[in-house]
């Protein structure tokens, strides 16, 4: 029979026992046990750390006795007198002090678990992920949740501060067009209708600004019904504000100053600000990506003029289309990127959009894989205008600005990853001037980028209908080590441009009103000046621990199919729940063959 907690009260976490005492009590997990005949040392585990107890057979047989029967992972309390340890273990911050035990109380025990719970990053992901809750025993994904906590209370440490107010917006609500698809709730009392969970408070925090609340704040659970990756999951934690009565910059200078504050209370780093602001076309010039990496160069140079006489049907094609030719060079890379490597390399180029990878490899003399449409000068001269020295690999794409920017940028990523060249630093970016309106290839239809509520730059408002390539938004982005932690923006508060919006996205009025009647019809009450943004929490999180994935910072994180494994969700539910809510499921073969519990 297990034992009773009565009469125990905890003192001390296990890691807080750190000087002498005569008395504490602490309670936790056991990691490990050491039996060494007439002594035994259990190391007892909290999300704080690991404390050792000790038991002594001359001491106390009884308890002595108890402890034998003690196995791993069992749930302990302890008490008894903390005093200095005999050998000292500095790994643990209370490698000096150990308990001998008085009083011991088996709480639960605990069947042998299906792998070490303090070796648990060594096992399959499939397995840590069903028995989840036995790895966030584990002291790295403790710290981490933990950590993430910090970054919370911090940011809400800094708004608080900032005279913001905290308001919950619904979690059921409309559906609206944001981007991603929604994840539909049906209404039971509403026959065929649906609530959508929602994908940000966009709608919800602009009313809260026509209602007066100035500045708002929330930590938002936001869905979204997409394909996941390492820094996506289908429901992820927003932080998400509002702001009213500022422009632009001072909404990108509070941005900065949260950011500061949370490195500073949670690492003890030092941001400088003001932040670098990049416009979105000098950083995929420069960068090849909207999230660029800044901590390490390899830059990306436009060497159209430099080959625009070359006889080279590439390069001719390319710049006759109205593209471009352009390179990186990476320095000291020729001794590791042989011909195969470099043919991986062209595989991947392909695999993005590329027609193909030119290159210069220096090793004793530049081998260039166009060199018998050069003359011996022109590879002089194209060498020195890049740049390119003995040793270095240049590559070079050359096709649409579309193709080209994209390709070269996720190569100097995966050159840089393989050179081992990025430094452990925290580079921040603003990237603002954002295009506002994107083509859908399927359609061949100009949508938003953001969103329909971004405001344009004013000064390409007269430009909207004739040359929508080159409107910029009032919006930008918050980006650190080449991951995107915000997207932000003003918004539009004039009725007729907000119409004016709409129609140059092709919305009839129809659909105005159906999708966005209500918030049109606020902005006819008066609107003041606002805009906001919404930074992701969990990626944010996620760099501060130094975390390849978002499941390492989320209790309870979904895998690439947006399934739970830990409690087999999503699942099914019974006839009459379904009947409840007007609705008929219809199995297709392809279910009947992917689901093995059918």
């Amino acid at each position: 029979m297990l034992d009773s907690i009565k009469g125990l009260r905890r003192t001390h976490y296990c890691g807080e026992v750190l000087e002498e005492s005569d008395e504490v009590v602490v309670g936790g997990f056991v990691q490990k046990i050491r039996d060494l005949g007439n002594l035994i040392f259990i190391d007892l585990r909290d999300r704080t750390g690991i404390v050792q107890l000790s038991f002594n057979d001359s001491t106390d047989r009884e308890i002595f006795k108890k402890a034998q029967g003690v196995r791993s992972e069992y749930v302990l309390m302890a008490k008894g007198s903390a005093v200095k340890r005999e050998s000292v273990n500095k790994d643990i911050k209370t490698g000096t002090i150990e308990i001998i035990v008085t009083d011991l109380r088996i709480l639960a025990a605990a069947q042998t678990p299906p792998f070490e719970v303090s070796n648990s990053e060594k096992v399959n992901d499939e397995l840590r992920l069903k028995y989840r809750y036995l790895d966030l025993r584990n002291p790295r994904l403790q710290n981490n949740i933990i950590t993430r906590h910090n970054v919370a209370k911090a940011a809400r440490e800094f708004f608080y501060q900032n005279n913001f107010l905290e308001i919950e917006t619904p979690m059921l609500m409309k559906s609206t067009p944001e981007g991603a698809r929604d994840y539909l709730v049906p209404s039971r009392l509403h026959e065929g209708k649906f609530y959508a969970l929602p994908q940000s408070p966009q709608i919800y925090k602009q009313l809260l600004m026509v209602s007066g609340f100035d500045r708002y704040v929330q930590l938002a659970r936001c869905f979204r019904d997409e394909d996941l990756r390492a820094d996506r999951q289908p429901e992820f934690t927003q932080i998400d504000l509002e702001m009213s009565f500022v422009d632009v910059d001072e909404l990108i200078e509070t941005g900065e100053k949260m950011l500061s504050y949370i490195f500073k209370q949670t690492l003890g780093v030092d941001v400088s600000l003001p932040m670098p602001r990049i416009t979105y076309k000098e950083a995929m010039n420069r960068f090849g990506s909207d999230k660029p990496d800044t901590r390490f160069g390899m830059e990306i140079q436009d060497i159209s003029d430099a080959v625009k006489d070359i006889d080279f049907v590439v390069f001719r094609s390319a710049l006759e289309a109205g593209g471009s030719v352009r390179a990186i060079v990476a320095k000291n890379a020729s001794g590791v990127y042989t011909r195969k490597e470099i043919d991986k390399l062209t595989e991947h180029a392909k695999g993005i959009g590329a027609k193909g990878l030119a290159y210069i490899r220096w090793v004793d003399e530049p081998n260039c894989s166009f060199k018998k449409f050069l003359g011996e000068s022109e590879l002089e001269a194209l060498l020195q205008t890049l740049g390119a020295e003995k040793g270095d690999l240049v590559l070079i794409v050359a096709d649409k600005d579309k193709v080209v920017l994209p390709t070269l940028g996720a190569l100097r990523l995966i050159i840089a990853k393989r050179l081992d060249i990025i430094p452990d630093t925290y580079n921040f970016a603003v990237i603002t001037e954002m295009p506002f309106f994107e083509l859908d290839e399927e359609t061949g239809k100009w949508v938003a980028m953001h969103h329909p509520f971004t405001m344009p730059m004013i000064e390409c408002l007269d430009i909207l209908e004739s040359d929508p390539a080159n409107v910029r938004a009032q919006a930008f982005d918050f980006v650190l080590n080449g991951t995107e932690l915000c997207s932000g923006s003003m918004r539009i508060t004039d009725y007729e441009l907000q119409q004016k919006m709409f129609e140059a996205l092709g919305l009839t009025d129809e659909e105005i009103e159906a999708k966005f009647g209500f918030l049109v019809d606020a902005y006819k009450y008066g609107a003041p000046p606002h805009g906001g943004m919404g930074f992701g929490l969990d990626r944010l999180s996620m760099i501060i621990c130094g975390a390849d994935s978002l499941r390492d910072v989320v209790a309870f994180p979904k895998v690439q199919n947006a399934s739970e494994l830990m409690s087999a969700c999503p699942s099914v539910v019974d006839d009459a729940q379904l009947e409840e809510l007007h609705i008929k499921t219809v199995t297709t073969e392809k279910d009947w063959k992917n689901d093995k519990s059918m």
